[in-house]
């Protein structure tokens, strides 16, 4: 097994450094080459090296180039292809639209990426290396594999592998399928027999899919059905959405007019040694060498530890479902401690780890034991029982990290899940208590959303009541900590099932409870989510009931009424006020929005 080297290489010179010739596999990302494990292309990088293959990086090639695609030469095995931490669009619009001026995955914030960067690197790599494998990865690959609503296109999109020049894509984390892949390559398989991988998808002929057996799959409505028939679109999403599961899930199939689009199960998840090990690797924590700027947004994550990963929070507007997955795979404690300890003994660390959590930091440790054979077919949810909502192990994790000799904060950065605290009978209290005291500065980030009924509903967040308990829960802790902080709720303008009315509602508690947001998120449309179906059908996808949609100057109303008491949003906050029949909220009194005067 080769000797993991301190950055994976880059260029020939490196290459040669190392003793090789030709490495394996080479990776194109949209992203810097940041040799952190909170970069996909790194991580996949280090995995593979750790299973005994040399893996080289591309990243963010010059696509006008193909020297830039040639800087490596050409791998012995495949080209993995990956438009980076983010959807490319994503990364490149705001939610209105307006192309964004820098990139925070770039040196020096500068635009490096295309758009729709894992198509063009495919049809680049393929143009200059015909014969090689093309395997696609990472979250901009993973959520558009089926059929798909595109927001900046508004049109629904092939899967990206229906497109794309490439042999195999890889959804979810990947860390399982890119090793088994690569072994039956190594073992003398063609791509084109490696079919049965789970966390894979490929792609069959339309000749072969009319003359196969249908039965042991999911077949969901067609390419042309889902682009001309917003009901077959709901359909189909709720088909594929329900198959998620590792092992409960079947195959699913949706054909396209040339080819036919076939999803294997999710892989399984990641047993607590296997995630050890993936996070112990020795990754350098920092921007290859080559850059003279930093990377922007490795300076929120570089002493930030990844304790778990899964969520079981299921909210509509959140892909993880189709991506991480719901079960929750927690690292053991020695684990995360023996990372902190790497830390304190890194450069530039100055006693502080920035974050410890996961896509919901709390989540942590918490368990179902119906997961080890793939839930109980419904949709998880916190208010379900048959998860152990506790805050024990989470607890002693932080302790036991404060206690690390060298470390003076440890900071709980991701967000916790406030309903959680609010069930956690045993532990919630004390857990509220030591965050506020040892773990926040200042500022605790909780994600209600809304607080309508009828929008939390839509977006499966708890009602405002669970808001309300945890409220005084936090006022308690915070009381007694003797500390002065605040919650800062993020909250949702735009989201499908949401009407002016509602966020007239949002901002009366805002007043009422005198919260002030600095940060808006507007709802932006993304791939393979519940909110995207909704938003592209105007149809709950599991009811088939219609769901109201803001659009156009509502949604601008609707963004406004979130931060009614800025001057610039006055106009739009009274056209709204009037139009739904809430003009008493304008005038001079200790309840109205805006005053009289313009």
């Amino acid at each position: 097994m080769p000797e993991q080297p301190v950055y994976l290489p880059i260029s020939r010179k490196e290459m040669k450094e190392l003793g090789e010739d030709q490495l394996d596999v080479i990776v194109v990302t949209g992203d810097a080459y940041v040799d952190h494990p909170s970069f996909g292309a790194a991580l996949i990088g280090r995995v593979l090296w750790d299973h005994g293959f040399t893996v080289g990086i591309i990243p963010q090639p010059d696509w006008r180039r193909a020297d830039d695609f040639k800087r490596l030469g050409e791998p012995r095995l495949f080209f993995g292809v990956t438009a980076g931490n983010v959807d490319s669009m994503v990364n490149a619009f705001t939610p209105n639209l307006k192309r964004r001026s820098s990139d925070v995955y770039s040196p020096g914030g500068e635009i490096r990426r295309p758009d729709r960067a894992t198509l063009v690197y495919a049809d680049r790599l393929h143009s200059i290396f015909p014969r090689k494998p093309i395997v696609l990865g990472g979250i901009e690959a993973s959520l558009r594999r089926f059929a798909h609503y595109d927001y900046w296109s508004d049109s629904v999109r092939r899967s990206i592998l229906a497109d794309a020049p490439a042999d195999l894509l890889i959804f979810g984390m990947g860390e399982l399928a890119v090793v088994e892949v690569a072994s039956r390559l190594n073992n003398g398989e063609k791509i084109d027999e490696i079919r049965d991988v789970k966390g894979t998808v490929f792609r069959i002929s339309v000749k072969e899919w009319k003359s196969s057996r249908h039965e042991e799959y999911t077949v969901i409505p067609s390419f042309d059905e889902v682009s001309s028939d917003k009901r077959k679109y709901a359909e189909a999403f709720r088909l594929h959405y329900m198959e998620q599961d590792p092992f409960r899930g079947r195959a699913v199939v949706q054909p396209h007019p040339k080819t036919v689009i076939v999803q294997n199960p999710p892989a399984r998840p990641l047993k607590t040694e296997e995630l050890d090990r993936i996070y112990e690797l020795p990754y350098s924590r920092r921007e290859h060498p080559l850059y003279r700027k930093p990377v922007p947004a490795l300076e929120s994550v570089r002493f930030s530890i990844t304790s778990h990963r899964g969520c079981f929070g299921s909210c509509s507007f959140c892909a993880l479902t189709h991506h991480q997955g719901r079960i929750v795979q927690s690292r053991s404690i020695e684990s995360i401690l023996k990372e902190a300890r790497r830390l304190v003994e890194m450069p530039g660390f100055r006693g502080v780890i920035q974050d410890v959590g996961g896509p919901t930091a709390d989540m942590y440790g918490m368990v179902c034991a119906l997961w080890e054979r793939g839930g109980c077919g419904r949709i998880c949810t916190p208010e379900c029982d048959n998860i152990e909502i506790s805050h024990r192990r989470y607890l002693e994790l932080l302790r036991r990290l404060k206690e690390i000799p060298g470390v003076r904060h440890v900071f709980v950065s991701s967000g916790i899940r406030h309903d959680l605290v609010v069930r956690d009978e045993k532990y919630g209290d004390l857990f509220l208590e030591e965050l506020c005291r040892e773990h926040i500065s200042g500022h605790l980030k909780i994600a209600p959303e809304h607080v309508s009924k009828s929008v939390t509903r839509c977006m499966r967040k708890p009602p405002v009541e669970v808001l309300d308990a945890f409220m005084k829960r936090f006022q308690h802790s915070v009381s007694r900590s003797g500390m002065e902080e605040y919650v800062v709720p993020y909250l949702m303008s735009g989201h499908p099932g949401c009407t002016v009315r509602d966020m007239i509602e949002l901002a009366e508690y805002l007043r009422d409870h005198h919260m002030r947001v600095e940060q808006v998120q507007d709802f932006t449309p993304t791939p393979m989510t519940v909110s995207t179906a909704m938003y592209h059908t105007g149809l709950d996808p599991f009811t088939m009931e219609p769901v109201h949609i803001p659009r156009g100057r509502e949604k601008r109303i609707q963004r406004a009424l979130l931060q009614y008491w800025l001057p610039e949003n006055r106009k739009l906050v009274r056209e709204g006020l009037i139009s739904a029949g809430r003009a008493d909220l304008i005038g001079d009194g200790p309840r109205c929005l805006i005053p009289s005067n313009p």
